[in-house]
């Protein structure tokens, strides 16, 4: 998540138990030991995430057992990305390098055009993916989610016309919406290194105009019918992708996570619907582009789309629809470039940061899981009414196949309970309010619930949690794994929580959960507390030390081989308000985990002592995210991107670990890190 557009406001008003209260609960009973996951991480069971498989394949690959052969970095704090010894890193494809021969050469002066920035690599890069070509790990497609923008780098002297009454260029907002969005990159690794394939036929970039298709309940309902769209079926652009997913049939799934900060309704708080207000929408939209409206140029409502205020008749004379077809998970074939991605909204609408699927069983349903992340807001599965068949794994018909799985399904919220036990809780017109009631009485339709997403968690008393972020799934085991960033906003009203004791959670956790998609209860534990080494033993209850200390854990990936990724992002909402952030850089750091235990009935483990297993692999530039993840199908390649630096990367040398010579427009890119004998990353 990116640290300039964080929601800071608790919109979740709900007097739903949080989860803080229900660790203070179950961690009473425990005593707690400091050896735990240690001991659990010596036991290795293998896998990979969901996300981040190296093929399209419909089952994984039988792991190897790994071993980590590097030794943990220490701290830093510097304009220049920190990698082992014996390893190289390189800046790949960073904001706006062209694709194409359509765009000019990035300008260090900001001075490319609307037209250069569609056809060339977005701002501020997230999740992210790389699809082999062939099974080859020296050329691939790279799909990288382009999170938001950075007006004051992107513009010559940042953005103009943003003042009390003035209306925003329609160049300089054609500019921003193209420099949204994901970019499909052809990479192959040559001679020198791994570069961007130009004007090849899989370059493309979908930017926050390009339209696409609606799929679900929601498409085709009065909730998304717009003068663009009169059926409901289309929409135009996807924005603020997050993290990312993909699918066991080849395709790359987009999170949609802060875009209702991008739409401005004038209402008044009162009239307000619900939904909106639920999701943060204000009187003004985050980049304004709703101001360049009645501009000359601009064609069917482009940035009119943008202001969500009802003025016409009905919903067909203005655009009180447009945000509806937002907040969703958008599927993209990255292998047709002709193909229009969909977005699929039976997997629920509210602030996705991804979505990793669980372990693909032959007659079996798919599960995927997805983290709301803003402040005591909910964790979410999604269950395919249809059965998992291997051979849909080899179609060619790749969207047509997320057809069948992703369109017709139930989606759950989770609700953590006592003794390690919790309960996921449809989302259908049935299922029992927490105060009594059915959900169907506060939401008539199906379409209705998934509009509604966060306020149909609300009423079946799911548990708010603290910024539920990435997860990640062991393939062996069927464990999934969710990052908790943070939570500055955790006072007494909302429960106090003794597994981290601070009103003020800024350091995170990570929790996982034993699932069964045929099954509404699972068990789950506490993997790892964030924390600074220098804490109290009931603040650093995983015995972290200067090696691998960490807060706001983030992005979150298993590789093919069992070793679990965790990145970090100590931004505003939190970071610079914990004492690792004045330690250290972002970071991304890995560790082997073992399998979640039976519960005893007193409790779910609590996992620490995690000193020489949990290693720092990587450390970003100053102020920067260390974001998103993806392998090369044989481990001599990772990638990952690093987000909102400050002052890097330093011109003209392609080395990720330079320190600028002076001040640079700061450029968001992907990292590309090799051993330099050509080894296996992290052996």
């Amino acid at each position: 998540m990116s640290k300039q557009i964080t929601d800071k406001i608790v919109r979740n008003s709900s007097d739903n138990l949080p989860f803080s209260a229900i660790l203070e609960a179950h961690l009473s009973r425990r005593t707690l030991t400091r050896s735990g996951l240690g001991a659990a991480l010596a036991v290795f069971s293998g896998g990979m995430l969901a996300g981040c498989s190296t093929a399209r394949e419909g089952t994984r690959p039988a792991p190897q057992q790994p071993k980590l052969g590097f030794a943990s970095l220490p701290n830093s704090m510097t304009d220049a990305c920190v990698v082992p010894a014996g390893y190289v890193a390189h800046v790949l494809g960073a904001w706006g390098t062209p694709l194409n021969d359509q765009a000019a050469a990035w300008k260090s002066d900001g001075s490319n055009t609307s037209q250069d920035q569609l056809n060339a690599t977005g701002m501020h890069h997230d999740g992210m993916h790389y699809f082999p070509l062939n099974g080859s790990s020296t050329e691939g497609l790279l799909v990288v989610n382009h999170e938001y923008i950075d007006e004051k780098a992107l513009h010559p002297n940042g953005p103009t016309g943003t003042g009390a009454g003035q209306k925003r260029p329609a160049e300089e907002v054609r500019k921003e919406i193209n420099a949204h969005g994901v970019a499909v990159m052809h990479i192959r690794k040559g001679s020198n290194g791994w570069d961007i394939v130009k004007n090849s036929r899989y370059n493309r970039r979908l930017t926050s105009a390009t339209p696409m298709a609606l799929a679900g309940p929601v498409a085709k309902t009065d909730w998304v019918k717009t003068p663009y769209s009169k059926d409901g079926s289309m929409v135009r652009g996807t924005n603020n992708n997050c993290g990312n997913g993909t699918t066991p049939w080849g395709t790359y799934i987009a999170a949609e996570e802060n875009w209702a900060f991008i739409f401005a309704n004038a209402t008044s708080a009162a009239q307000l619907p619900a939904h909106q207000k639920r999701m943060g929408v204000g009187s003004k939209g985050r980049y304004q582009w709703e101001t360049a409206a009645g501009d000359a140029s601009e064609v069917d409502g482009e940035f009119a789309r943008f202001n969500i205020t009802p003025k016409g008749a009905s919903a067909l004379h203005d655009w009180r629809n447009e945000i509806n077809g937002f907040g969703y998970l958008v599927e993209i074939d990255p292998f047709d470039p002709r193909s229009t991605p969909i977005k699929r909204t039976s997997m629920g609408r509210f602030a996705h940061e991804g979505a990793a699927y669980g372990n693909p069983v032959a007659g079996q349903p798919l599960a995927f899981y997805s983290g709301d992340d803003s402040r005591f807001e909910y964790l979410y599965r999604y269950v395919s009414d249809a059965k998992w068949d291997p051979a849909d794994a080899k179609r060619s018909d790749r969207l047509a196949v997320g057809s069948k799985y992703l369109d017709q399904g139930t989606l759950y919220v989770a609700r953590f309970d006592e003794n390690g036990k919790g309960e996921w809780l449809p989302l259908l017109p049935s299922t029992p309010g927490k105060n009594g009631g059915k959900l169907g009485d506060q939401f008539a339709t199906m379409a209705d619930i998934l509009i509604n997403t966060r306020g149909a968690a609300d009423f079946v008393g799911a548990t708010p949690m603290d910024r539920p972020e990435w997860t990640a799934v062991h393939p062996t085991n069927g464990d999934v794994y969710l990052t908790l960033t943070n939570n500055t906003s955790r006072k007494a009203d909302k429960g106090t929580n003794p597994a981290n004791p601070r009103l003020n959670n800024v350091n995170g956790h990570i929790i996982r959960w034993h699932d069964d998609v045929n099954s509404n209860q699972f068990q789950w534990d506490i993997f790892v507390f964030g924390s600074d080494a220098g804490a109290d033993a009931n603040t650093n209850r995983s015995g972290l030390t200067e090696l691998n200390q960490l807060a706001s854990p983030d992005g979150l990936a298993f590789d093919n081989r069992g070793i679990l990724w965790i990145q970090t992002d100590n931004g505003i909402d939190g970071g610079r308000k914990n004492a690792v952030a004045k330690a250290t850089n972002d970071q991304m750091l890995a560790v082997i985990p073992g399998a979640l235990k039976d519960s005893t009935g007193t409790g779910p483990a609590i996992h620490q002592g995690n000193q020489g297993d949990l290693r720092r692999f990587f450390v970003g530039p100053n102020e920067a995210e260390v974001t998103g993840f993806a392998f090369t199908p044989d481990y001599t390649t990772v990638f990952l991107n690093i987000q909102h630096p400050v002052n890097w990367p330093a011109y003209g040398t392609g080395d990720a670990t330079a320190v600028p010579s002076g001040k640079v427009r700061p450029r968001s890119a992907t990292v590309v890190i090799q051993r330099q004998d050509g080894g296996r990353i992290g052996e």
